[in-house]
């Protein structure tokens, strides 16, 4: 005896079909995001000594930088971009990393530039143990859910990853959920990465723009740690610039 499919039926099958073949069809592998940082100076530098002097109006505004995320199934590149016209009095305020991560190889490059210097990391790619919560919110125009990630004591951080997006990557070294992360915020608000736009991967060599130094400028992270305390030990910035280089 033949199975009846009703007109309702195939209707429903149709429908199905569509909606799972819209779904895939929506599901991006590789592209790039234009990220918006927003970098609140006020806590960055509480208790630091560049609060002081008589002009303090530096450190009143927010401070807003540009970065760009290219990324496909094998890798990603995270880097800053330069601005046509920037805010040049404040450009040493906050650091700008430019982050490698190889999925295949699990390996991962930085660059580290602060006060003029440059320090380069080559290391393992960073795991970090998420908590999904039920929050969800639309970031660039996709749906994104919400994960938090307890790096120490004092330091909570709360990412918006997008399953659309496969990729797990995101904004500096941060991965490890399922899908690339497009919100990145401390607890506080202090420091906040938003996406502005998704696009079309335009450069597909990307890896080629990762800053490259000299064999023996790179430092694996036990290394790196060391000499960033043996450098800002006795500085008051320190603590921060360990959170700059070993928690973003």
């Amino acid at each position: 005896m033949k199975a009846e499919i009703t007109g309702s039926k195939l209707i429903s099958i149709v429908a199905v079909f569509i909606m799972t073949s819209w779904s895939y069809a929506q599901v991006v592998h590789s592209g790039e995001i234009v990220f918006e940082r927003r970098t609140n100076l006020e806590k960055r530098y509480e208790g630091s000594d560049h609060r002081g002097g008589r002009n303090k109006d530096w450190i009143k505004e927010p401070k807003t930088d540009e970065f760009i995320l290219y990324f496909n199934d094998s890798s990603s590149l995270f880097l800053p971009v330069v601005p046509e016209l920037g805010d040049e009095d404040r450009e040493w305020s906050t650091m700008k990393n430019t982050t490698y991560q190889n999925f295949n190889s699990g390996r991962l490059t930085r660059q580290f530039v602060y006060y003029g210097s440059e320090l380069y990391l080559a290391d393992t790619i960073k795991t970090r143990k998420w908590l999904i919560t039920e929050n969800r919110r639309t970031i660039a125009g996709y749906e994104t859910k919400q994960a938090l990630w307890i790096a120490n004591d004092s330091t909570r951080i709360y990412a918006w990853y997008s399953e659309q997006i496969l990729p797990s990557t995101g904004p500096e070294s941060f991965n490890g959920l399922p899908g690339t992360i497009l919100g990145l915020a401390l607890e506080d608000g202090g420091v906040v990465y938003f996406a502005k736009e998704v696009k079309k991967l335009s450069k597909p060599n990307f890896e080629k723009e990762m800053p490259k130094g000299k064999t023996k400028d790179y430092r694996s992270n036990k290394e790196l740690h060391k000499l960033v305390i043996e450098l800002f030990s006795g500085a008051s910035s320190g603590g921060r610039i360990l959170d700059d280089v070993f928690i973003w």
